[in-house]
């Protein structure tokens, strides 16, 4: 135990002075260093000269020349170019050191070409370009220097400069500029190397947590880097190696142009996401543009010419990008942030620093800040950051884990890995609670012991071949259902399970629910749709089907007189025993209150026959117990043969049509409709005639027939009749309209007809107008299917408007029944076709309860009183006295009244005798052709019987036949 304190002792001692110790040490000693020794390259400082310059503005001076100009010319320390490229010429006078060797140093990096001669005799001491010097010229640090001859005199120099240069003269002894020059090649070899032994960490660093940032900010660094190698004046060498000539103007401005675009990417990396929620939003958006034209401006103009622009660009965004960078440091306490802003305002000051110091001159700038000192600050303040980043990254990272350690527990549903021979690798606990395990051995616990190995096939198969797997699988047990989800990741399954044994039972009742009658538990309507669909497809191979209607008879006044509670306890009872008789695949569904529908595939008509002839006799054989009640029930059932092809809707109402003929009685509460039968042949005409109102071609075959109407006033002077509506067949037979119009009611085209009616009707009487100036009225029927559709009135309204010099001749007949289901809609429907001067006419007045009651609302000018009070008149006095109170109150409303069905010379007397105005029916004419209406005079013109037409020659006379006003909105009254 001693021997080990000790060594843990040691230990301690050892990290304390690797981890403390030996930093701060070497710390401390460098900073000592730095300001007690002496530097091994100090060499003292220059002495400035003083000169006098001149531009040569038209390039054509001689040395002599420039003499005579500088003559003039006042002596000056500095002399700034202000970017212009003309040559400049300036003389100087060297100071006597002592006998000690000297030289003349022109430290300005924006020289590119120097020449020097003796005054006293012209002679050229020398010629220096960036490509090399020769004679007493040579390069020296940024500029050139000019080692002086012996014999003390004045030197006259030529100079070419590209940029804002700024000219000054140092005189040095030899060994001195010598030492000087070796420090300023060592100190740029050193941040050089510096910086780029930073950039690549960085750069390393970005590879190795693949960060598009720390990428970004490595080559931030080099351009950095460059930028105070520019300033400092040893861009002219990269990496010990020398720039060419023609290189050297080019890199200049790529270099700035590049270093603006990525300082500004960097920084909208860093801030953008906050910034582009503030003011500043609109205007950096701006810079982003006039910097990236840095680029082209950089390749295509002059380094004279790129400079301005390079400085206005970059003045105004580098005061907007501080200015945002001070929003976001107050906005944000990120200690990354606050590093970042540091490195920047840094690098920002002492690049606004350079920019105006080069653009105004002021050169005592410099002296503050400039870009090599700023390189060193910004980037150890940014490598502070980046510190500051991995450390926030790695705190970050630490959190996370521990979190999705913490969720990996607390999950709620389960999460596990398997290998690929289906052994646990890894169960969080919810797993082992569905499992019912205390712990797995990883490697050893399989997946076999809890699920069947039909599941671990499957799911092994579905990762491998769509990488993804989503399987419900269920317990050994089979109490329990699962739901996996599982992914192939590196060799391994990693999956998701959730226990959804309730929901799985929830969905079975919803279905069940679904399909099923929640009372009886036989389908459904929906479920037995189901059922029929699948039966039906296999009737392409010649497999029968037939399918059943039941109705109940007289089953609500169980409901009526003993409750619901009865009904649906009898209900049940009546599926059970209906059930009794169905084997295989046939099926019940209830569809109503008390009708139900059944399928039976592969089921023969005989076959049928005989089920539904037992379903039958059971339901009514015996009766019903509900508590101390007995009840009664039969049943009728329509049965038909399904065709193959046949819709379920078809079936069904073909087979509700022989249920309820079923009910009428005749038949012992079965009809049976098999395939080919009448009943079938009239669906199927019907359903033809549905298909061919839908087409194109709807109106096709149509055309009219009229049948008289004639006046009992006025027999032989008025030629009034109603239009009939007849279709001719393709093969040329007529065929009556009747089940025409009833399809289209029952298909929602009922407005087709009545349009063309209305439409050929008006267009008849306009063609033949002349022809028939006997004619008061024309009747035309209109559907009540029409009446409710208000695009149909709409449409009416515009073919009345279209026809309003003949609209008066036109009188609509609405049926009673149809008048009385929306009483609103009927008035407002007479209203609109009266102001067009047409008449109205309410048809099969008596038929309905609420006629008189509800007549006075409605503003018809007609009563088209019902043809069953007139067939037979005279047998039935009730009939006389109900057609006499009819015609009275329709007088008293200011009304005419028609008598349909008259058929009879005495029928046609007794309606004449109690006061009817019109006579209509097969005692004065059957439906004729247009062209009979054209020949004829009047509508006793049609009449055959010499009973009937003796009796007309005593009615009235032409003065009865009361005149009626072309506009009137009412009947005359007279």
């Amino acid at each position: 135990m001693f021997l080990m304190a000790i060594h843990r002792g040691i230990e301690t001692t050892m990290r304390l002075l690797s981890v403390y110790c030996v930093p701060a040490g070497v710390a401390l000693a460098s900073v000592l260093v730095l300001m007690l020794w002496n530097s091994h390259f100090t060499g003292g400082g220059g002495q400035p000269l003083a000169f006098r310059a001149v531009a040569d503005h038209d390039a054509n001076f001689i040395p002599s020349a420039a003499l005579r100009e500088l003559a003039h010319s006042h002596p000056v320390d500095a002399y700034d170019t202000h970017l212009s490229e003309v040559p400049v010429w300036f003389a100087f006078h060297a100071r006597d050191l002592g006998g000690i060797p000297d030289a003349v140093e022109f430290p300005s990096r924006h020289m590119v070409a120097l020449r020097c001669w003796d005054v006293a005799t012209l002679k050229m001491l020398g010629s220096a370009t960036r490509g090399g010097a020769e004679g007493a010229l040579a390069d020296a640090k940024a500029g050139f220097s000019l080692s002086l001859p012996k014999t003390r005199g004045d030197v006259l120099c030529r100079a070419v400069f590209s940029g804002p240069a700024h000219l000054t003269l140092l005189q040095w002894p030899a060994d001195r500029l010598a030492l000087s020059t070796q420090q300023f090649h060592r100190q740029s070899g050193l941040l050089d190397g510096g910086m780029i032994v930073l950039s690549l960490f960085i750069l390393v660093t970005a590879v190795i947590n693949r960060q598009v940032l720390y990428l970004q900010f490595a080559g931030w660094l080099i351009l950095n880097l460059r930028v105070a190698a520019l300033s400092a004046g040893w861009d002219t060498q990269w990496l010990g190696q020398q720039v060419p000539v023609e290189w050297l103007l080019p890199s200049r401005a790529l270099t700035m142009a590049l270093y603006a675009i990525a300082t500004l990417t960097l920084y909208m990396t860093l801030f953008g996401a906050d910034l582009l929620r503030t003011r500043f939003a609109p205007l950096l958006r701006v810079v982003q543009w006039l910097v990236l034209a840095l680029l082209p401006c950089a390749i295509w103009l002059p380094y004279g010419g790129f400079l301005p622009v390079m400085w206005i660009i970059v003045a105004g965004s580098l005061s907007l990008m501080i200015l945002g960078l001070v929003s976001v440091m107050l906005r944000s306490q990120s200690h990354v942030a606050m590093w970042f802003a540091a490195s920047f305002t840094v690098t920002f000051l002492s690049s606004l620093t350079e920019v105006f110091a080069a653009a105004l001159g002021v050169r005592e700038l410099l002296g503050v800040a400039n870009s090599v000192t700023a390189a060193l600050t910004s980037s150890m303040l940014a490598a502070l950051a980046v510190a500051e980043q991995m450390r926030v990254e790695t705190e970050k990272r630490l959190e996370a884990q521990d979190k999705l350690q913490h969720a990996y527990e607390a999950m709620p549903v389960g999460l596990f890995t398997l290998d690929m021979y289906g052994h646990f690798l890894s169960a969080n606990p919810a797993m082992l609670k569905m499992l019912d395990v205390v712990d797995i051995i990883p490697g050893r616990t399989a997946w076999k012991q809890f699920f069947a190995e039909s599941f671990w096939i499957t799911l092994h198969e579905q990762v491998h071949m769509q990488s993804d797997a989503e399987m419900q699988v269920v317990s050994r047990d089979g109490n329990r259902c699962f739901m996996v989800s599982a992914t192939l990741a590196h060799g391994r399954i990693e999956a998701v399970m959730q226990d959804v044994t309730e929901k799985v039972k929830a969905t079975e009742q919803l279905r069940f629910m679904a399909d099923n009658d929640a009372l009886t538990k036989v389908y459904n309507r929906r479920g037995i749709e189901k059922v029929f669909e699948d039966a039906v497809q296999p009737l392409a191979g010649s497999k029968p089907l037939s399918l059943a209607y039941i109705d109940l008879d007289r089953f609500k006044l169980i409901n009526d007189l003993f409750g619901h509670a009865a009904g649906d306890e009898v209900l049940k009872q009546v599926c059970e025993r209906i059930e009794m008789m169905l084997g295989g695949g046939q099926k019940i569904g209830r569809v109503g209150g008390d009708e139900f529908v059944i399928v039976m595939p592969d089921t023969a008509v005989p076959l049928a026959t005989l089920i539904c002839r037992g379903i039958v006799d059971r339901i009514g054989g015996t009766p019903y117990r509900v508590g101390d009640k007995a009840f009664h029930v039969r049943s009728s059932v329509g049965l038909i043969e399904v065709a193959p092809g046949m819709p379920m809707k078809d079936a069904v109402s073909t087979a509700d049509r022989a249920c309820r003929e079923a009910k009428d009685g005749h038949s012992d509460g079965l009809v049976v409709y098999e395939r080919g039968s009448t009943a079938f042949q009239e669906r199927e005409a019907e359903l033809n005639l549905v298909e061919r109102l839908a087409g194109p071609n709807a109106t096709e075959g149509m055309f009219l027939e009229m049948q008289p109407i004639m006046s009992l006033n006025a027999p032989m002077e008025s030629l009034n009749f109603e239009v009939l509506l007849r279709m001719r067949e393709r093969d040329g037979r007529v065929s009556p309209a009747g089940p025409l119009i009833a399809a289209a009611e029952k298909s929602g085209r009922a407005g087709v007809i009545d349009r063309w009616v209305l439409n050929t009707t008006l267009g008849w009487i306009e063609d033949n107008v002349e022809n028939l100036k006997n004619t008061r009225f024309v009747c035309m029927n209109l559907s009540g299917a029409s009446l409710n559709d208000e695009r149909f009135v709409q449409d009416t309204l515009e073919i009345l408007s279209r026809y309003t010099h003949v609209a008066s001749r036109l009188c609509m007949e609405i049926t009673e029944s149809v008048a009385l289901h929306d009483l609103d809609n009927t008035r407002r429907f007479i209203d609109q076709v009266r102001n067009f001067g047409v008449k109205v006419a309410l048809d099969d007045f008596g038929a309905g309860y609420t006629s008189f009651s509800y007549l006075k609302e409605l503003p018809a000018d007609v009563l088209k009183i019902d043809g069953n009070f007139i067939v037979n008149i005279n047998a039935h006095p009730a009939n006389v006295a109900i057609v006499e109170a009819i015609v009275n109150l329709a007088a008293n409303l200011g009304m005419k009244t028609i008598a349909e069905w008259a058929e009879d010379a005495a029928t046609i007397r007794t309606l004449a005798e109690i006061g009817v105005d019109y006579v209509q029916g097969f005692a004065i004419a059957r439906s004729q052709p247009p062209e009979k209406l054209l020949a004829a005079s009047s509508s006793a013109s049609f009449i055959k019987a010499e009973d009937v037409l003796q009796l007309v020659r005593t009615l009235g006379a032409p003065a009865n036949e009361p005149a009626l006003p072309e506009y009137s909105p009412r009947w005359d009254r007279h």
